[in-house]
């Protein structure tokens, strides 16, 4: 059901990092994005993929995690991601939009339901990052998905009005996310009377 494919899909940020994720679970994955609607279909994506010990090293220093953990750096090592999907625009197409989020979160729910989880992280040192893996400079590095086999519990909390919608951990490493009451987001609602 795709309400439950919606729940379980949190942003993972701690990872059994000795599960690997083989190249063809990333291309079933990055299949889930292609065939997501694009702004005009255009088709603006294009992707790298990684599922390489090394290159995830790599990838991993070029990131932040986490900017409300203000006492937490990130994933230790052995619970980082398995494999890593870079989302670039290719300037020779056009502008994305808003199709890498759509993208993204198609293949973020192939993922849960392959009992995989992942984060989509914005905050890139870019040029470091296209440098480091020879990235052409007619593609845009947008997004980074980490993957990998979640290690932590994500719980969603509900949100009292007037409340912090920043996302904490308790004792146990618990991650709790609050989010808003659906009657506090729905603004007006028209019905009708036939």
């Amino acid at each position: 059901m795709i309400q439950e494919l919606v729940c379980k899909n949190r942003s993972y940020r701690r990872f059994h990092q000795d599960s690997p994720i083989d190249m063809d679970t990333l291309k079933e994955l990055v299949e889930l994005a292609r065939i997501s609607s694009s702004g005009g279909n255009r088709q603006p994506l294009k992707y790298i993929l990684s599922c390489d010990p090394e290159t995830n090293a790599v990838i991993f220093d070029q990131l932040t995690w986490a900017a409300a953990l203000k006492d937490w750096q990130g994933p230790a090592e052995g619970e980082r991601p398995a494999a890593y999907v870079i989302v670039l625009e290719d300037s020779t197409i056009g502008k994305a939009g808003v199709d890498h989020g759509i993208a993204c979160t198609n293949l973020l729910l192939g993922a849960v339901e392959r009992g995989l989880g992942g984060c989509m992280l914005g905050t890139i040192k870019k040029k470091e990052l296209r440098q480091a893996l020879g990235i052409v400079e007619r593609y845009e590095i947008l997004l980074v998905v980490a993957l990998g086999k979640p290690k932590e519990i994500v719980k969603l909390e509900e949100l009292e009005p007037g409340g912090d919608t920043r996302y904490w951990r308790d004792e146990n490493q618990v991650h709790h996310v609050p989010k808003r009451k659906l009657e506090e987001i729905i603004v007006k609602e028209y019905t009708s009377l036939d």
